[in-house]
């Protein structure tokens, strides 16, 4: 069962859950509103047939008030209530649960002469504190839904006014136990392993108040009742949370064909860009910035050191639960120096029970995939054990447009245009993962170790412009790594830690040593003078190995209710050695055989403070950035003395978050933000980055500004909707650029301001029948640089990025096509992108400018999914670039065109 399914509490109580109900009438309408209503022959009033409890408002709660508010409602012809007015009010927040509540009944239809006709009715919803109970020992049981399995190692506190707590961790049963409580007024409060929230908002089942609760009265006799309380997903928390996030759960797509680069490109404010197909380059852009100005994770550790150095866009994405992407501001727990942001892939964090699930997906150009994941939990021992493995191939042979050498006699060696299929870019990709440890335990939560290893082989086909065919030119990389993953928290719940440490062992094989000079037909037209495609005259045959310790470290601590303190830190250390087998002995091979460190270490405290009721929220920090480099330098082609460098950065901001109702809120954060260069920036990467050992950090100041809808349960459907504005003020950003042939090196060169403002809304219809999603992007992405190599494009839009995009995608759901639990349903999604300029806008003639032409593709696929209890089984076909359109990402780097992919799932 996934972190995303709602928690329930069901507590046998010698307690009372003074969250209060809201109880309806014996008759929906009294006798006198029944008189007006059929005072007409062949009238007949509406009756009610659904009530929905109304939140008991907190304010009225905790001041032990009541009230009655009169409403005017508007039925149509199916009984739905379409409008609900408050004609005499109670307020303390009684008038708009009131509304909200209402909004949610289903009434028989009025009918007029035994037709059904649109009515308004008055109606009365009282709200009633129900008598104490006495006062006794807590005893509970903790389940999730439906009582499918306890929730063993749950934190159950119950607080009082003046702050004092006691707290309690349900058994193997699920059963927790709280004695000799003195008399009071308390909050009841659960933190659930699976959910990852420090303190857990609950709410009782019959109302929607976020922190109900229990009245103890000095009785020494003892009752025992039932009370249901629902938790917030770690998903649902942190979108409501005061943090710029955007959270993606992948039910849907985990069933679909795509990769996750797609999956994100589908958002608003993301970019995702390729040199070509599966396996190749990934440009990941959002809200403007992009690659390394973005960090990305995999459960909160580096996903470079988690064995996926390809990047976000060559991981499985049956592998993850959700993606948490964070704008401009990164938490402190991620222990990360970021310009623009931060990625976090979430594997299936729920730990319960036996399960198993496979997927396997077949398609065009060669491509297969398919993933295996399966855990179990002894609940009795708390023992915990899960894995994981994947493997893709792709041949990558879709058809390109280039340029050939005529052959005809008249025309020999004149350029035309042909199209040719790609024919050295195969890709091949196989890992696996293991975990073993032991999870809600009353000496840790979770205290898990995990091994891992993934190999990856790919063919350089060509480079960026795609103006010179490779056809020798491989890569392969190996990473094996393992980690050990400690979280708990005290028992009284107000001082958790979640701490990991990891060691990674890494080796790249780089070969490029061909001397033939092949064209776009796969064809050696002749021999080389001197070896290498890349750059003729320096083959390359050489090893780069890497090893990697780092520690993620978070406390927090909660001395007063709604008040959080943490402290990360975050330490990295990455070294680098090498071989070059062609000159082992050779100063030019430098780049690859010296000893190269490089240790960074970000920390950050920050204070969380809720207060209204949690309607605001506040999480201000500060960061540290420290960073240590060691090399041995090259100068003046010599070896030189082993150079050092330091670079010391601080920084900080606040989120801030109010919420004017449950489901409308807004949301504003600032950070000044440091990006440290990387390993691959400073030392290379043993291929085609040369290394720069002078780099200094880039800045940036981030600004959010956006506000959020989300209303699910009115009667039209389920809405939804954002609205965000960003600014980016950035300084001395890191840009590769051209060192020598095909070979590049980073440099500090850009001064830029980026401002956008993206959007997105979506509506599924009752019943989810119809669902409508689109999103778009605005992006002014203006260079600032007064000297140096961009100086004379000051004021220009910075190049070879798209400015404007849109998202779009339209759901149809057919529930029960053939048996109970199947689910038929069409599905296709489409892509605008705006043309842009490959170059600076202001450089060269209007004739001689180089643009990227708009484009947009659609993809349309069909799935069936087959349920039988928790058992799933789905079949997809899918067709990506319906209409074969010619998709271009950056230089000229064409896309595959129209492709087609069929994929089964399976879950047990």
């Amino acid at each position: 069962m996934s972190a995303s399914r709602v928690l329930a509490v069901v507590a046998g109580l010698g307690l009372w859950a003074d969250s209060a109900s809201a109880r309806p009438q014996e008759r929906p309408v009294s006798s006198a509103q029944t008189a007006t209503s059929t005072s007409s022959r062949g009238l007949v009033a509406p009756e009610l047939l659904e009530f929905v409890e109304a939140p008991f408002p907190e304010v009225a709660l905790a001041e032990g008030r009541e009230g009655q508010v009169v409403l005017k409602l508007t039925l149509d012809t199916e009984g739905r209530v379409t409008d609900a007015q408050v004609l005499l009010g109670a307020g303390y927040g009684f008038d708009q649960a009131a509304l909200e509540a209402a909004l949610q009944f289903r009434f028989s239809p009025a009918l007029k002469d035994g037709t059904p006709v649109l009515a308004r009715i008055p109606y009365t919803y009282t709200f009633s504190l129900p008598p104490p109970s006495p006062a006794g020992s807590v005893v509970g049981r903790v389940t999730m839904p439906e009582g499918e399995a306890p929730a063993v190692g749950a934190q159950v506190t119950l607080t009082e006014a003046e702050g004092r707590a006691y707290a309690a961790r349900t058994s193997t049963a699920g059963v927790f136990r709280l004695e000799e409580l003195p008399p009071g007024l308390y909050e009841l409060q659960v933190q659930a392993p699976g959910i990852g929230a420090s303190e857990l908002p609950v709410s009782v089942s019959t109302g929607q108040t976020s922190k109900p609760t229990v009245r103890l009265l000095p009785d020494p006799a003892q009752s025992s009742i039932d009370v249901t309380v629902h938790g917030q997903s770690e998903a649902e928390r942190l979108r409501r949370s005061a943090q710029a996030v955007t959270v993606l759960e992948l039910s849907e797509e985990r069933k679909q064909t795509v990769d996750l680069g797609e999956v994100l490109a589908r958002s608003e404010g993301v970019g995702v860009r390729r040199t070509a197909g599966l396996g190749s380059g990934v440009s990941f852009s959002l809200n403007g910035l992009s690659d390394d100005q973005i960090r990305f994770f995999l459960d909160g550790v580096p996903l470079e050191y988690s064995g996926f150095a390809l990047g976000i866009g060559n991981v499985p994405v049956n592998l993850i639960n959700r993606i948490e992407v964070f704008r401009g501001v990164v938490p402190i727990a991620l222990g990360a120096d970021a310009l623009g942001g931060a990625v976090n892939l979430v594997t299936d964090d729920d730990l319960d029970g036996t399960h198993a699930a496979v997927s396997y997906q077949a398609g065009s150009f060669g491509t297969q995939r398919g993933t295996v994941t399966a855990r179990h939990l002894d609940e009795g021992s708390g023992l915990f054990v899960r894995g994981t493995a994947f493997a893709d191939i792709a041949d990558n042979d879709y058809l390109v447009d280039v340029e050939v050498s005529d052959r005809r006699t008249e025309t020999r060696g004149q350029p035309v245009d042909i199209e040719a299929r790609r024919f050295h870019d195969e890709y091949q990709a196989l890992g696996g993962s293991f975990e073993i440890g032991f999870a809600n335990r009353p000496w840790a939560e979770r205290l898990v170790a995990r091994g891992y290893l993934t190999s990856t082989f790919r063919e350089l086909q060509s480079d960026f412009n795609m103006l010179q065919p490779w056809g020798e030119v491989t890569q392969n990389r190996l990473q094996v790594g393992a980690s050990v993953r400690f979280v708990d928290a005290s028992k009284d719940g107000r001082l958790r830690t979640d701490a990991v440490i990891l060691f990674q062992q890494g080796s790249q094989d780089f070969l490029d040593v061909a001397t033939c000079i092949y064209n776009w037909l796969g064809e050696c037209v002749r021999e080389r003078n001197r070896p290498g495609e890349i750059n003729p005259g320096t083959p390359r045959d050489d090893t780069l190995d890497e090893q990697v310790a780092l520690a993620r470290i978070t406390t927090s601590w909660t001395p007063l209710r709604n008040h959080t303190f943490s402290l990360s830190v975050a330490p990295t250390w990455v070294a680098r050695s090498g071989t070059d087998r062609l000159r082992p002995d050779a100063v030019i091979s430098a780049d690859v055989t010296d000893d190269r460190d490089l240790v960074t270490v970000v920390s950050g405290l920050s204070h969380t403070f809720r207060g209204l009721e949690s309607r605001f929220e506040s999480i201000a920090f500060l960061k540290s950035y420290m960073q240590y480099q060691r090399s041995q330098a090259r100068n003046a082609g010599s070896l030189g003395d082993p150079t050092e460098l330091d670079r010391i950065r601080f920084g900080g901001g606040n989120s801030l978050r109010y919420a004017f109702a449950p489901w409308l809120y807004i949301k504003a954060s600032y950070e000044f933000a440091t990006r440290l260069p990387n390993v691959e920036e400073v030392f290379g990467d043993g291929g085609l980055t040369n290394p720069s050992l002078d780099l200094r950090a880039e800045k940036s100041h981030n600004v959010n500004l956006g506000v959020n809808l989300d209303l699910k349960t009115v009667a039209s459907g389920s809405w939804r909707g954002r609205l965000n504005g960003f600014l980016r003020e950035t300084r001395d950003q890191i840009v590769l650029l051209p060192a020598f042939g095909l070979v590049f090196q980073s440099s500090n060169l850009l001064d830029a301001r980026l401002a956008g403002v993206e959007g997105s809304a979506g509506w599924t219809s009752p019943g989810g029948i119809l669902s409508l999603d689109a999103n778009s992007t605005y992006l002014d992405y203006r260079n600032l640089s007064d000297e140096g190599d961009f100086a004379p494009f000051e004021n220009d839009r910075v190049p070879n990025r798209p400015f404007f995009f849109v998202n779009g995608m339209i759901r149809l759901a057919w529930p029960k096509p053939l048996f109970a639990g199947d689910l038929l349903s069409l599905t296709s999604n489409f892509r605008y992108v705006s043309e842009f300029f490959e170059f600076w806008e202001s450089a060269g003639t209007e004739e001689s400018k180089r643009t990227i032409d708009e484009q947009f593709q659609v993809s349309l696929g069909l799935t069936y999914e087959a349920s039988v209890g928790d058992k799933q089984l789905t079949f997809t076909g899918e067709m990506l670039n319906l209409t074969d359109a010619a998709l271009f990402d950056f230089f000229g780097a064409q896309r595959p065109g129209r492709s087609v992919f069929f994929k089964v799932t399976g879950r047990i």
